[in-house]
């Protein structure tokens, strides 16, 4: 195990964590070597990795999960006035993302099952202002819009996916997500299951599309670092963010993709402990993310008396959290309020466990164990 994952108390008192693979610091230290920190080759080695992996033509990385949804809402054609399906249950970035451009939330069910926002909820939050719909792939689960899919084609309604939990998963038909040719967002930060310590990346359409979000990431100008570099000017024709992947990042995600399927396999196995652990919990209800196409990114329940719960076990030194507060009810979100009871009750019951490729199956047993007792 490498020297970087070395934690001070027991692995399940962080409710999550990156696990690192021992090449990493070396990697950051030849680019820092090479005194060349911003976008440059190690970066487009990056991309050309992940395409390789999503089995894709091109993927454009950026500085964050992030400002990759807001760079591809503009890609998409989302702007001042539209309106953008978007589940409620997702962290408050997603719905940043959206207000960025100008756009508006139209909020949207989830299925307390999943906590993910289907086809039956992304219909029925559809109106004539829908310019894109922007389904959260919530703890890993790939996302089947199959049902609505000619439907949203034919009212000019992009799909967006936020897979910022999801890299390496696969929808139940074994395609990766990233690679249904849809728009996908992939989150780098620091506790997703692939980190380059803060990154993201796009999967886009087109070539156009990949054309369009490469310019906007580089604030809008049309040359490359390596033309601007050799050119006593440069030409900017559009809007743009400072929103490229350095090198250092770029080279922690080189490293964790090679090692992208033994995380996957551990992640799994936790999460099936875990599951064998939480099935006779009276009153606990597993969210599923279809493990055996997923790579869980979390492991969330619905629990009975969460303050009192999640009080005691952090009292006991274990690593609970709460992802997420539903956004429609935050203050910042007030105006797209929309009556959504489903998740309410899920946001007043929600709970998630520790996780991470740190923990054992005997980890995994603690939390249980301590979680029966605070239930009892």
């Amino acid at each position: 195990m490498s020297d970087l994952n070395r934690m001070a108390g027991a692995p399940y008192a962080q409710n999550a964590r990156p696990f690192f693979h021992g090449e990493e610091a070396d990697a950051v230290g030849e680019v820092m070597a090479s005194g060349q920190f911003g976008h440059g080759e190690v970066t487009e080695e990056f991309e050309r990795a992940l395409a390789s992996y999503l089995g894709v033509p091109d993927v454009v990385a950026v500085a964050s999960g992030t400002t990759a949804l807001q760079i591809v809402l503009a890609v998409a054609g989302v702007g001042p006035g539209d309106e953008v399906v978007v589940p409620s249950m997702t962290f408050c970035a997603t719905v940043q993302a959206i207000c960025a451009t100008g756009a508006l939330p139209r909020f949207a069910e989830v299925d307390p099952r999943t906590m993910c926002t289907g086809s039956d909820e992304i219909e029925e939050a559809l109106t004539p202002r829908t310019r894109a719909v922007l389904p959260v792939l919530y703890g890993g689960r790939a996302v089947d819009l199959s049902r609505i899919r000619d439907e949203l084609a034919g009212r000019d309604v992009a799909v967006i996916e936020d897979a910022a939990h999801a890299f390496g998963s696969r929808r139940a038909d074994g395609q990766r997500v990233g690679a249904t040719g849809e728009l996908t967002c992939f989150s780098f930060g620091p506790i997703k299951t692939l980190t380059c310590g803060q990154g993201g990346a796009i999967v886009p359409r087109t070539e156009e599309d990949a054309e369009r979000a490469r310019r906007m990431r580089m604030l809008g100008m049309i040359e490359s670092p390596v033309q601007r570099a050799r050119s006593i000017s440069y030409a900017v024709d559009g809007p743009g963010l400072r929103a490229h992947l350095s090198q250092i990042n770029a080279a922690i995600g080189l490293v964790q993709l090679r090692h992208i399927d033994e995380v996957a396999g551990a992640r799994r196995i936790l999460w099936t402990q875990y599951e064998q652990g939480l099935k006779d919990l009276p009153g606990v209800d597993l969210v599923d993310v279809g493990v055996s196409a997923s790579v869980p990114s979390m492991l969330a329940i619905h629990i009975p008396y969460r303050e009192h719960v999640f009080t005691t076990l952090r009292d006991q030194g274990i690593g609970v959290g709460t992802h997420y507060p539903p956004n429609h009810l935050q203050p910042a979100f007030a105006p797209w309020h929309r009556s959504l009871p489903l998740t309410e009750r899920i946001g007043r019951r929600n709970i998630t466990l520790p996780f991470h490729p740190l923990m054992s199956g005997h980890d995994a047993q603690i939390v249980v164990d301590a979680l029966a007792g605070a239930l009892r």
